[in-house]
């Protein structure tokens, strides 16, 4: 194994270019406030577990203040705004974000955990993409949904994001609500509020009109209240507990409602795949950003008469993983975000042992300080293992065979989730065969964790409803009345 792994210099990118302050407000009404009854926390780095910056915690007057400003942006400015002048918005927010392209990516590394290179390469670049995207739709509403009648914003959007892309989960939201004509309440994680206050300043940069976007930083206490504030629609991504407390508390209240939840995907390898192409598939399903992905690929069904090449090939390829410093170039799995991540990780991964799966880590030396896990797959996998049912949201994956397509089928489906799933074949007819019967709202076919702004995204059943990117993203921001132009 020695004489298959090259040794790599550190090569850790600079954080000269940031300037991190040693506190940070509330960004309300355009400016940066400091909270009316919240108070302060910190955010640290999970590599190193140094204290990045102090951060406002919005209470509930915090948010109503955030609200009301958004409101008041709506109905002067933003609504009668023409529709090519808010595109010009955008346009100019996403040349900004390649213009501090590099910055982003060193604090979304720093403040996330991820390696440089996903942020640098993947996180950030898309961010852009999905602003040029949505900026080119807003002044062709009109011509997105015809026959629907006239498309109007709903109004004030409250948006809440999770810590696993908080960049670009921020451009998720924020693009379509913007070029669909309506304000927002952003509401990042409490482990990762730095890259979407640095946005803030970019609105700022860009002259959005003041209270068009606000950003209320906390934990679940300023989420929950921005759900149970006078909004005209709710955009959560993150676990399918909370997604659900959510869906509790707005039922009947008239509160449009997106959710994007959690998930299990099944990455299926048939026989005649390309087996080196679907390892690198496979590796970067379940290992891309530590694991930290609601779609990631968890559950890998391998057909037999391929399992112990693959299952060969698979241990090759971890032990050439690095782990470690997530600002050097040369990372693969950077820190896992929390504390409490981790200790949700190691608690299932020792259920997956007492359970009776066998564990397999590859050698490597982890940090000393800081929260790490090294990547692991289990082989013995029954579908009753916890380690197969649950959301473990790390860098651990499941494998378990199949001998049919039908079976293949029914184990990938035998999940409350279904936001993902992944093909592996050289036969075009059994690559749809599959994705007709797969229950997942995503299927990629001989890749894995392919994003573009153009397309939608979601799930079924406990992973969600509605859509996010595309077309289809732009609907849950819309109402549509007939008889007008």
């Amino acid at each position: 194994m020695a004489s298959k792994t090259f040794e790599y210099a550190p090569a850790p990118e600079s954080r000269a270019i940031l300037d991190l302050k040693p506190s940070y407000g509330l960004f309300i009404g355009g400016e940066f406030v400091e909270p009316t009854d919240g108070g302060h926390f910190k955010t640290v780095s999970p590599a190193t577990e140094e204290v990045l910056a102090e951060v406002a915690e919005a209470g509930e007057r915090d948010v109503d203040r955030a609200v009301a400003a958004a409101r008041r942006a709506y109905d002067k400015v933003w609504s009668k705004l023409p529709a090519r002048e808010r595109g010009k918005y955008l346009y100019r927010i996403a040349r900004i974000l390649q213009e501090r392209a590099r910055e982003l990516a060193v604090l979304e590394s720093l403040d996330n955990g991820k390696p440089i290179r996903e942020s640098r390469d993947v996180d950030i670049p898309l961010v852009a993409a999905y602003f040029f995207y949505y900026a080119g739709w807003a002044d062709k509403l009109e011509y997105a949904f015809p026959g629907r009648g006239s498309p109007k914003p709903v109004g004030v959007a409250g948006q809440i994001i999770p810590w696993n892309f908080p960049l670009l989960m921020a451009a998720w939201k924020l693009a379509p609500a913007l070029a669909t004509g309506n304000t927002a309440v952003l509401k990042p994680a409490e482990t990762t509020p730095l890259t979407a206050l640095l946005l803030a300043q970019i609105m700022q940069e860009a002259e959005l009109p003041p209270g068009v976007v606000n950003i209320v930083t906390g934990a679940g206490e300023t989420g929950a209240a921005l759900v149970d504030s006078p909004v005209d629609k709710i955009a959560f991504t993150g676990s399918t507990a909370v997604g659900k407390a959510i869906r509790r508390a707005t039922a009947g209240s008239g509160t449009r409602l997106t959710l994007e939840l959690g998930g299990k995907a099944a990455n299926i390898v048939f026989e005649d795949a390309p087996l080196d192409q679907a390892v690198e598939g496979v590796i970067n399903g379940i290992f891309f950003n530590q694991g930290h992905v609601c779609c990631a690929g968890s559950r890998l069904l391998v057909q037999e008469p391929v399992f112990d090449v693959l299952l060969g090939k698979l241990k090759e390829r971890l032990q050439t993983l690095r782990v470690g410093d997530p600002l050097d170039k040369n990372t693969d799995v950077g820190a896992i975000n929390s504390k409490a991540q981790l200790e949700k990780i190691e608690e299932l991964v020792t259920s997956g042992v007492d359970e009776g799966a066998e564990i397999y880590q590859p050698e490597c030396d982890l940090p000393e300080r800081g929260f790490w896990f090294r990547p692991t797959l289990f082989t013995g996998v029954s579908q009753s293992h916890r380690i197969a049912r649950e959301e473990i949201f790390g860098p651990v994956l499941s494998i378990l065979t199949f001998r049919t397509p039908d079976e293949a089928i029914e184990k990938a489906n035998n999940t409350p989730y279904g936001l993902s799933a992944g093909i592996w074949t050289e036969k075009g007819s059994r690559i749809l065969h599959m994705a007709q019967r797969l229950r997942a709202g995503v299927v990629w076919a001989n890749t894995f964790n392919r994003f573009d702004p153009a397309s939608p995204f979601g799930g079924y059943k406990e992973s969600g409803f509605g859509r996010e990117g595309g077309l289809h993203g732009l609907e849950p921001y819309l109402t549509f009345e007939r008889g007008s132009s």
